[in-house]
């Protein structure tokens, strides 16, 4: 591992965040309690990985704001060397979060978008998500949205690749989209829209090496080398516990490189 390691999907969570219901069975099965990070702590995380640089993403659900665009602009400030933002929307305006796309991105530095379809219980084809894939095209920055099974106790069809995502990336096939946690149960749909979208890539946050899909494993090593994202969706896991026992994947040191960094370098225009 070197210090060019990208995390393509970290929280900097706040007290709304960790007081949100649906983060039970998640922190169950983590062993976390709930409370929030200190800074600090997170850069040390980020550390003891050799994780150079982390997306942190903001959140929005139905009932509101869990973390602000701005929160997350304001850690980007103070350690603009290791963060980078990722914004948040509501889907409920439209035009509000169109709006607030350009100014996160014009103003704020923000590299990518990220919307996740369970704390909606809303497919990425809804209608809601369409002005958001104009303005992440016009804007020139990554969808990214989460697939496969959800970890809170909320329905995980809405993370079905086939047909919802493919019917996006049918619909806009200039926008770049990062499907994240990798999406089991669904990987034949995963991989299938993969070989046939070239805008489409994988990001492997929330599981831990020895738990990542051997066919998705096995498309690391080969051609799908250049579309698949290192992730650890801390603090739910640490990128350390994320990493462990790396060589067991048996990638070549290109592989290895583009995976752990390389791609999110090249995707999100960072580092």
């Amino acid at each position: 591992m070197t210090a060019g390691i990208v995390d393509a999907w970290m929280q900097h969570p706040n007290e709304r965040f960790m007081a949100a219901p649906w983060l039970e069975s998640i922190l169950r099965w983590t062993g976390r309690p709930r409370e929030v990070p200190q800074v600090a702590a997170t850069l040390a995380a980020m550390d003891e990985a050799h994780v150079g640089f982390g997306l942190l993403s903001a959140w929005h659900g139905p009932s509101g704001s869990l973390i602000s665009n701005d929160e997350v602009a304001r850690l980007v400030e103070a350690h603009p060397d290791r963060f980078a933002g990722v914004a948040t929307v509501d889907l409920n305006d439209p035009m509000g979060a169109v709006r607030e796309i350009r100014r996160c991105v014009r103003n704020l530095g923000f590299v990518a978008v990220r919307v996740v379809p369970w704390l909606w219980n809303l497919p990425p084809d809804d209608r809601r998500y369409y002005p958001v894939y104009v303005a992440c095209v016009e804007q020139e920055i990554p969808f990214c949205t989460q697939i496969g099974h959800t970890g809170p106790l909320l329905p995980s069809e809405p993370g079905r690749p086939i047909p919802y995502l493919e019917r996006v990336l049918l619909d806009f096939p200039e926008l770049v989209v990062v499907g994240g946690h990798v999406g089991f149960p669904w990987m034949s749909e995963v991989l299938s829209l993969a070989m046939k979208f070239p805008n489409f890539h994988i990001d492997t946050s929330a599981y831990a090496v020895h738990r990542l899909p051997a066919e998705l494993v096995a498309y690391m090593r080969g051609h799908g080398r250049t579309r698949v994202l290192f992730g650890s969706n801390y603090p739910m896991l640490s990128p350390a516990r994320c990493l462990k026992n790396l060589a067991d994947l048996q990638l070549d040191v290109e592989a290895s490189e583009l995976y752990l960094g390389g791609n999110a370098q090249r995707i999100f225009r960072v580092g």
